[in-house]
């Protein structure tokens, strides 16, 4: 395959950042999109040019790492997959791919599609935690927990914290990751000790990173690659308001 690529260079050399273009013609479709990336970047140290900085961690999935906002797709075109997980035959020959990074005033660019990511760790610091302490782990089935509950508090916890749900919103909303945060220990009998100040002090820190608000487009739904539920949102809402009107 024969591809343009249209890539966001940004930081060092490139100042605030422009596209530069470049061609690939040793592409094949078995290939992953970052392994794609693997070959410009083994072209541009060939050819003593500084190769394109993109995060990447497991590779598998999983950690939500690959992070880059592809023809205009958070993770790029395929539904409820990652960035690394995404694989070329998805793209065909001669096709041009405008790759950028993560756009949000909360999500700072480093270089090039690296951004900093670090309010989402500090809204986690904010509350997403259980600090109750109860003593010696139990055993897996010594709390009975509803089956349609554990599985909602399960979808939530599947978020990987990408933040594909902030780079789709035209607010750079992150009430998506937020509420899913929320809601997977607000559901538990662990978790429901702590559920209103949890929401109260993750929403206020979401608030201070400075992401934008929800006005229900649902883009973000739309293009979690974990499929994440905007439920998990009147959830939260319904949680921070309990939690304001009886404090």
């Amino acid at each position: 395959m024969k591809l343009t690529l249209k890539i966001w260079r940004e930081g060092g050399e490139f100042g605030s950042g422009k596209f530069e273009t470049h061609q690939l013609d040793n592409v094949t479709e078995h290939m992953s999109f970052l392994e794609m990336l693997d070959v410009l970047n083994e072209d541009l140290v060939q050819q003593k040019k500084t190769p394109v900085a993109f995060e990447h961690d497991c590779r598998e999935g999983i950690c939500g790492t690959c992070s880059m906002v592809i023809d205009g797709h958070p993770h790029g075109p395929q539904a409820k997959t990652t960035t690394c997980q995404l694989h070329m035959r998805k793209f065909k020959d001669g096709d041009t791919i405008t790759i950028e990074p993560f756009r949000a005033s909360a999500f700072p660019v480093i270089k090039d599609l690296v951004v900093d990511r670090s309010s989402f760790d500090r809204i986690i610091q904010a509350g997403g935690f259980v600090s109750i302490n109860t003593g010696q782990a139990q055993d897996a089935n010594a709390i009975p927990i509803e089956k349609d509950t554990a599985s909602a508090a399960f979808d939530a916890a599947t978020c990987i914290g990408c933040g594909a749900c902030v780079a789709a919103c035209p607010n750079a909303s992150a009430m998506l990751f937020t509420s899913a945060k929320v809601s997977h220990l607000a559901m538990l009998p662990q978790g429901q000790v702590e559920a209103k100040k949890r929401a109260q002090n993750m929403v206020a820190q979401m608030d201070k990173e400075g992401f934008g608000m929800c006005s229900n487009i649902g883009l973000c739904e739309a293009e979690c690659p974990k499929g994440i539920s905007v439920e998990n949102i009147a959830r939260m809402n319904a949680e921070y308001l309990s939690g304001a009107f009886s404090s």
